[in-house]
């Protein structure tokens, strides 16, 4: 019923039933409480209030009143809490199959490139009922990835990657919003997410694009001469990237990571941060030298590393911690 609630967004991911529900819960609790302790003051202002000849006695605590009074609240918190986990940490964990989207926020824009290689700026195309992973970073400041109609709202923060999915549930065209202040023209830092039916949305794949983005990365992780070092057998001076994606990864000072978006992406700016154990920190930084955009190509072609016979795993490996046999020269920016 809500859905023609002139105040109410609409409701088209699988996710905004239940925030919705969750926000109602809350808004009746509210409500109910408030008239509740106004009742009581009402009546116990007009009920004790002060009179001629009658004087104040001391009245001793109620022992079964405080236990009600103190129970019955913590039952309704602890409702809040586990109700409210729930359908934070569904947002948050996508599933494994998501179709991946990257993301690049910039004042004031959204780039965002599809795993099939399409590009598009202020507008996401998606197919209705499919999972849609976003692996977002920002060019600049922090921005916040705001859709209403899928109740989902993810800060996008410069210097490394955050996640977020939906689902959609019904065709449409919904607002797209940069939920943090970013700059003066942070008001017109708008799109649209396109929900289409899958027929749809295929034909309008097939309109071209540049290849797949591992393919991209695939191509610059060669000309950066990445695969002189990470090599599939045991003369690299890096570490393997076969199948390394979502793995343990043990480094050099005893500490176990898990080879994620960040990890790639930060072995590839500040290589010395976590050392392969094994290898010695002679990767070169490539801070600058890569764009947003090179780097998401970059983290697709690893990640395509570990999917069994992806296109791309012939090559040699790509890894984080990895050193090169020789670094870029100064300003040798990719394009």
């Amino acid at each position: 019923m809500f859905d023609n609630f002139p105040l109410w967004p609409d409701r088209a991911s699988s996710t905004a039933g239940n925030v919705d529900a969750l926000y109602i819960f809350l808004i009746i609790v509210s409500g109910l409480m408030t008239l509740l302790i106004f009742t009581a003051v009402v009546y116990f202002a007009a009920r004790y209030r002060r009179q001629h000849g009658v004087q104040a006695e001391q009245i001793e605590g109620s022992t079964p009143l405080e236990l009600t009074w103190s129970i019955i609240p913590l039952f309704v918190f602890m409702v809040i809490f586990l109700w409210g986990a729930v359908v934070y940490f569904k947002g948050r964990t996508p599933p494994r199959d998501s179709t991946e989207v990257y993301v690049v926020a910039k004042q004031w824009m959204w780039k965002l490139e599809h795993a099939e290689g399409q590009r598009e700026i202020n507008e996401l195309h998606v197919p209705v009922g499919r999972d849609v992973k976003l692996i977002m970073t920002s060019q600049d400041v922090i921005h916040s990835f705001y859709v209403p109609a899928f109740r989902m709202k993810q800060d996008v923060l410069p210097g490394r990657y955050t996640v977020a999915w939906f689902r959609a549930t019904k065709p449409g065209t919904y607002h797209l919003f940069c939920a943090e202040y970013c700059g003066t023209q942070h008001s017109g830092m708008i799109g649209s997410i396109v929900v289409m039916e899958p027929a749809q949305f295929e034909a309008w794949m097939s309109g071209g694009t540049t290849g797949p983005l591992s393919a991209t990365g695939e191509k610059i992780f060669a000309e950066l001469g990445c695969v002189t070092c990470h090599r599939t057998d045991t003369q690299g001076r890096g570490p393997n990237l076969q199948a390394v994606f979502g793995k343990p990864v043990l480094l050099q000072d005893g500490r176990t990571v898990t080879a994620d978006e960040n990890y790639i992406r930060e072995s590839i700016l500040d290589p010395g941060a976590k050392v392969v154990n094994g290898f010695k920190p002679v990767m070169p930084t490539f801070q600058g030298l890569v764009s947003e955009e090179q780097l998401n190509a970059l983290v697709a072609y690893v990640k395509s590393l570990s999917q069994p016979g992806a296109a791309g795993a012939k090559t040699a490996a790509v890894e984080p911690q990895p050193a090169p046999v020789k670094a870029p020269a100064k300003g040798s920016k990719v394009q």
